[in-house]
């Protein structure tokens, strides 16, 4: 089986074409083709044939790393999400996926996490403080989450109601990263949010109103939030996450994790970093 078929389970992968005029295009084409040519040269200097033919599927090689059995270890990316790769010891072929040893012990969880997670989601985070988000809470609290939040995500409302405890009690603030991903008017409404002189306020209402579908369109709003609400959109799509709610925290460690949905169970006290106020 060609690994193409692999990967392909694994991700899938989007081509862009760009359109030029007649007297350009061949021009453009061989200028391409020596470029890629000269990149897969350059890269055959470094990567056995098997990680070549991975790279020309779309994966990013981040770092490399010791791997039992005399295999070489290759820590990558492709569409936002880890891979990891295995090169047999005579650099013929190559494995993807999880390596357990004879115990069961995942042996590529960790040193993925150290790669590729956690400088990962360190960008992540920069990002996140960058962007456009509506404070939820007070600004001395111990605890940040940011949450990319669509406002007609009923989850979305269920974890801001969960969270309320924390908020209300000074121990956390979140920081609602509003998109536009579920319906035709999430773009309007957020941008109402995002682009009202006073955008807690309107986040609030929101919540308290939600059964009643939410704030109301304000149109003067709308123009002044509906790109920041896009790019909100476009960062939770370049950082591979298509749901709501998809927050992000710092662990007892400091390490940023992230939580794809409402929280379940002892997640949420983990979350926010303390058992629910009384």
């Amino acid at each position: 089986m060609k690994f193409s078929k692999i990967l392909a389970a694994l991700a899938s992968v989007w081509i862009l074409v760009a359109c030029s005029n007649e007297q350009n295009k061949e021009a453009t084409s061989n200028t391409v083709k020596t470029n890629q040519d000269q990149g897969a040269l350059e890269r055959a200097k470094q990567y056995p044939a098997p990680v070549e033919s991975i790279i020309e599927q779309g994966v990013e090689i981040i770092d490399t790393f010791e791997a039992p059995s005399g295999m070489i270890g290759y820590a990558g990316m492709m569409r936002g999400k880890p891979l990891a790769i295995y090169v047999t010891k005579d650099k013929k072929h190559a494995i993807v996926g999880t390596l357990i040893d004879a115990e069961g012990v995942n042996l590529t969880v960790a040193v993925m996490d150290q790669l590729v997670e956690g400088p990962k989601q360190e960008q992540v985070w920069k990002e996140l403080e960058k962007s456009a988000w509506v404070a939820d809470g007070s600004d001395d609290a111990p605890v940040v989450i940011y949450t990319f939040t669509d406002p007609n995500c009923p989850y979305c409302h269920k974890f801001r109601e969960a969270a309320d405890p924390w908020i209300k009690a000074g121990k956390v603030q979140l920081r609602h990263v509003l998109v536009a991903i579920l319906r035709k008017s999430s773009m309007d409404k957020a941008a109402s949010i995002l682009g009202n002189n006073d955008p807690e306020a309107m986040m609030m209402k929101h919540h308290e109103q939600f059964s009643q579908g939410g704030v109301k369109i304000n149109q003067k709003a709308v123009e002044q939030g509906q790109v920041r609400i896009q790019l909100n959109t476009n960062m939770m799509q370049r950082f591979g996450f298509g749901a709501t709610p998809t927050s992000f925290y710092k662990d007892e460690e400091g390490k940023i994790k992230s939580v794809q949905g409402m929280p379940q169970g002892d997640m949420l006290e983990t979350m926010m970093g303390s058992p629910k106020p009384e």
